[in-house]
């Protein structure tokens, strides 16, 4: 989704910021923010957001119906991919069966937004983000200015971010939506090419269609280039693609979307917003959509909040983006992909993962490969001990389920957090946000993150911390054989403890834990039952 940024293509950047083109038609909210980074840094990160700690997505379309993983809809067109071949067996050659085609069988006919969000609350989620279009082009709203590729018009024929968006907020939770759309221009690039062997070679895929070419077919008076975006040169063909390292910050020979591409991306999103009043927005981009070449990111940033005053008497709004400098995160909330930063952060940010395969795949269900609960409930902690939200992504299958391995996972997060979130929500970071072996080799973040799993598991050993009011919540993750925890940061006479510690118990249970405080550290002595969902245990400490 995201990739590393090199320091040349920062620099590179710099200058075509310098020189970005006119501003894109169309007014913004009026309100105090206007679309420029001095303006936009004002920005606070509401306290709805930084108290809510923990959201789930669905990162669900019509790249799911296949159920084989990210990026179906360009890997397909690539000859000899895994997706590609497994696309050629399962619906024949992409000259004849194209993505288009994964989107007309695509129905969602099992979709239950209220059953799932009503789960997703149980959980202990406090937002819920769904996708609203991928690098697919295809929006899932009714969308007025993409009409003939999104989901009220064909496939499922449904609004899914109306149902949705009436789930979530019937069910208490704020409601975010993510946008993806800006890299189609590049990222179909490949529906474009044709096989170089075989009984196909030379015979181009369906990304070279036209709207002349479909008389008699189901697709009759719809433009395949309003979906797959190719009226334009390719980009460099020795570079990455269009999509990967440089090429994907529209450096290094990347094709650069013309202005009616840019007019039409702002046009569409500013509909989505308009229409359907999320609280937060997700832009799968380096700092905004079509940055540095444009500023339709800036004028949707700027509507966003304005709008947001607006409407509600303050700012409620977040918009976040990736790979942001020390203004851009004053005017964003950063959020790392699949990554952990190593520093309690000044500024709110969110770390996205997910339990498997952002898009469904049905090779991770077979092999047993979803991340469990107490690995999902580690990366919690670890994010919210350093001023982070945690946005976890639960695969959708094509027909709007989730399966009974998602559904168990799910349900032990819930069943934890029930007992634990105290020391979670509405919490900030203390003193140092933890100690013990893993802390000590965290590794760094380079680039959108990408640095998860890079170090060895959580153990007792570990502990993270959160405060708030008067308590200090020190998570153990994990259940010490000998009963016993030191946490040498709370030690007598330490730097961060003004007052000498009252009172310690395990969260949930109520109990008083009997403790000595020390020059070594706070050793507190655990109850000899060892509680369920053990791998992760909160003291609160007063």
């Amino acid at each position: 989704m995201g990739a590393a940024i090199p320091a040349l293509a920062l620099s590179r950047m710099a200058r075509a910021a310098e020189a970005m083109t006119r501003p894109v038609a169309g007014p913004i909210a009026s309100g105090p923010f206007t679309p420029d980074w001095n303006s936009l840094s004002a920005y606070q990160t509401p306290d709805w957001f930084r108290d809510a700690k923990f959201g789930i997505w669905a990162h669900w379309g019509p790249q799911c119906e296949p159920e084989f993983g990210d990026w179906y809809g360009r890997l397909m067109y690539e000859e000899g991919s895994d997706a590609y071949r497994h696309h050629v067996q399962k619906y024949g050659h992409p000259s004849k069966f194209g993505f288009k085609d994964v989107i007309h069988q695509w129905k969602a006919e099992q979709w239950n937004p209220d059953a799932l969000m009503a789960l997703y609350k149980r959980a202990g989620a406090k937002y819920f983000m769904a996708l609203a279009n991928h690098h697919d082009n295809f929006d899932l709203y009714n969308s007025r200015h993409q009409p003939d590729w999104n989901a009220t018009s064909m496939g499922p024929r449904k609004d899914l971010i109306a149902g949705w968006s009436r789930a979530a907020r019937a069910n208490g939770l704020r409601f975010g939506v993510s946008v993806h759309a800006a890299h189609a221009w590049t990222w179909f690039e490949t529906a474009q090419r044709a096989d170089k062997n075989g009984p196909h070679a030379g015979v181009p895929y369906d990304g070279n269609l036209t709207r002349a070419d479909g008389k008699g077919q189901w697709w009759e008076g719809r433009d395949p280039q309003a979906l797959y975006a190719q009226r334009h040169p390719l980009s460099k063909a020795d570079g990455d693609g269009g999509v990967h390292h440089e090429q994907w910050h529209w450096g290094g020979g990347a094709a650069i979307p013309n202005q009616a591409y840019c007019d039409n991306f702002y046009a569409r999103t500013r509909d989505l917003i308009d229409s359907y009043d999320p609280d937060i927005v997700y832009y799968d981009d380096t700092v905004l959509p079509l940055w540095p070449f444009s500023d339709v990111g800036l004028r949707l940033a700027a509507h966003m909040y304005n709008r947001s005053i607006a409407t509600k008497g303050k700012l409620e709004a977040v918009v976040n983006g990736k790979i942001l400098n020390a203004q851009q995160r004053r005017a964003l909330v950063l959020d790392v992909e699949r990554g952990q930063l190593n520093q309690i952060e000044p500024l709110p940010w969110q770390t996205c993962t997910c339990i498997g395969s952002w898009h469904y795949d049905r090779r991770v269900y077979d092999h047993n490969a979803y991340k469990s609960a107490r690995t999902v409930v580690h990366i919690l902690i670890d994010v919210v001990s350093k001023n982070g939200n945690l946005l976890l992504s639960v695969p959708v299958r094509g027909d709007g389920t989730i399966d009974e391995k998602e559904q168990a996972i799910v349900e032990e997060i819930g069943h934890w957090m029930a007992r634990n979130s105290e020391g979670i929500y509405d919490t900030r970071p203390w003193a140092v946000f933890g100690e013990g072996p893993v802390m000590k080799e965290a590794p760094a973040m380079s680039g959108a993150g990408f640095n998860e799993g890079k170090t060895k598991p959580f153990s007792a050993a570990d502990i993270r911390f959160t405060t708030k009011g008067e308590a200090v919540y020190a998570f153990v993750m994990g259940w010490p054989e000998t009963g016993k925890v030191v946490i040498e940061s709370m030690r007598s006479g330490g730097p961060h403890l003004a007052k000498r510690v009252a009172r310690v118990e395990l969260l949930g249970s109520g109990r008083k834990l009997a403790f000595r405080q020390t020059a070594q550290g706070l050793q507190v002595t655990l109850p000899a039952d060892k509680p369920a969902l053990a791998y992760a245990n909160a003291l609160k400490i007063t």
